[in-house]
């Protein structure tokens, strides 16, 4: 119809972002596998990192590291899914998931926590 004015279609904010078909809802900031990022980085969105981090990592929302993602530091989250390579103290104040490529050597706090087989984990570990 003449002068009718569509709507642009948006998919839904909770289909996957990223390898492995992990869905993150809401805004997102991607960090992707070639970029190194040294200090302290802070976001109050969900991250998906698949690059390399060495310092400290805040996430007020989800951390959802890839198997390239890397972080050589502390990571503070609520919830986290991680396939990829942590050391460093690591507290998630939800779940964390370790896929099954993931490899961390270190302590790790969380309220719960869910491993999949092949799933590789050095260290210390508080749950609850």
């Amino acid at each position: 119809m003449l002068g009718t004015k569509t709507k642009p279609k948006v998919a839904p904010a909770n289909q996957p972002n990223g390898a492995n078909g992990v869905a993150i809802s809401g805004e997102t900031c991607v960090i992707s596998a070639g970029t190194v990022i040294e200090g302290k980085m802070q976001s109050s969105e969900n991250i998906r990192l698949d690059g390399t981090l060495k310092g400290e990592l805040t996430c007020d929302k989800r951390l959802v590291m890839g198997e390239k993602g890397k972080v050589e530091g502390n990571i503070t989250t609520c919830d986290a899914v991680v396939m990829g390579t942590i050391e460093g103290e690591l507290t998630a104040s939800g779940t964390l998931t370790l896929k099954g490529t993931a490899y961390i050597k270190g302590t790790i706090t969380a309220k719960s926590l869910v491993v999949e087989e092949g799933a590789r984990y050095f260290g210390d570990c508080h749950i609850g």
